[in-house]
């Protein structure tokens, strides 16, 4: 027979058992659980392994504490972190603000004036439109002797997180007018035309001509390459715009690239709050030379596509009726 091993309990002496037959063990008395490659006997009744329940604790175990929260000044730092973060990536890649510094956006912007900028938009290939107001870097020297002003640290870090514009870039706001393709022309004092059509402009200040009288502001003819857009202000005679600008290395238009975003909301004052939609001006018919040649080029194919079809529809009935006949015979 081989050894068995019995534990001897607490309070009991090794004399007493000795000699003493082993009694028979419960189903659970020499019940064995494995700790890694370690087997032990284990008492009838105990714990074994981890505890599953919080709460589950012991008769000797004390009592659990609950968990403190952590303290608000603790966790402010973080919180300012993340909004730190949240509004850079803001910033970055969704809208900007912008201060409006001159007249020449009259009546529709104010000095003064803060404005939202779309920028997630150009990100998803979008150009800007005829119509919209936008804001572009200054794409040839535009702002030449124009006083660059001097931000307080507070100023340079509300910028920073886009709360104001940034005193080191040189950004300008105009209105969009002609896009690549278009031809943009002005004789005297107006109206303005763009592929030929008149253009009603409620926007103009009141009191202004479409055109100004000067030459370079009231006598031009232009055609607006691809990957550029014509921009002009809503004050005529207060707005050094591509008109003004046409001796540039860019002949006065704004490559797509600089266009920082599209302004979208009017956002302070409180009073002004307003959206900004592209106006009705340019949603005449014919004003985009290219939207009859479209349209039919956009039919061409559904014409070729349907006499296309013909034969092939004769062609399946012919070979399904032939068949139909070898079968008869």
């Amino acid at each position: 027979m081989g050894d068995v091993a019995v534990g001897a309990r607490s309070g009991q002496g090794g004399e007493e058992n000795r000699g003493r037959p082993a009694e028979s063990a419960g189903p659970d008395a020499d019940r064995v659980v494995p700790s890694g490659n370690d087997a032990r006997p284990v008492e009838d009744g105990a714990v074994s392994g981890d505890r599953t329940k919080a709460g589950d604790q012991g008769p000797g175990d004390p009592p659990a504490q609950p968990k403190k929260p952590r303290s608000f000044w603790k966790e402010l730092p973080i919180l300012i972190g993340i909004a730190l973060v949240l509004a850079l990536l803001i910033k970055t890649f969704l809208v900007q603000a912008f201060s409006i510094p001159s007249d020449s956006m009259q009546n529709t912007l104010q000095q003064g004036d803060r404005v939202l900028v779309d920028k997630l938009t150009p990100w998803f290939g979008s150009e800007p439109e005829r119509g919209e107001v936008v804001v572009f870097h200054d794409p040839d020297n535009w702002l030449a002797g124009e006083p660059t002003p001097t931000p307080n640290p507070l100023q340079k870090v509300l910028s920073w997180i886009g709360l104001m514009p940034s005193a080191e870039e040189k950004d300008l706001i105009k209105r969009v007018v002609g896009v690549g393709g278009d031809t943009v022309e002005c004789k005297g004092t107006g109206p303005l035309t763009v592929n030929g059509k008149a253009l009603e402009e409620p926007y103009v200040y009141p009191g202004n001509t479409p055109c100004s009288q000067d030459d370079q502001g009231g006598r031009f003819k232009v055609e607006v390459p691809e990957g550029h857009i014509w921009v002009m202000g809503d004050h005529r005679q207060n707005s050094r715009d591509s008109r003004y600008n046409q001796a540039d290395s860019n002949r006065g238009m704004v490559p797509v690239d600089k266009v920082v975003g599209r302004a979208v909301v009017i956002a302070w004052p409180v009073d002004r709050w307003t959206n900004m939609p592209v106006p009705d001006t340019f949603d005449q018919p014919g004003l985009d030379p290219s939207s009859s040649s479209a349209a039919a080029l956009s039919a061409a194919p559904q014409g070729l596509a349907l006499a296309g079809a013909v034969p092939l529809v004769l062609w399946r009935r012919r070979r399904s009726g032939a068949g139909e006949d070898r079968k008869e015979g």
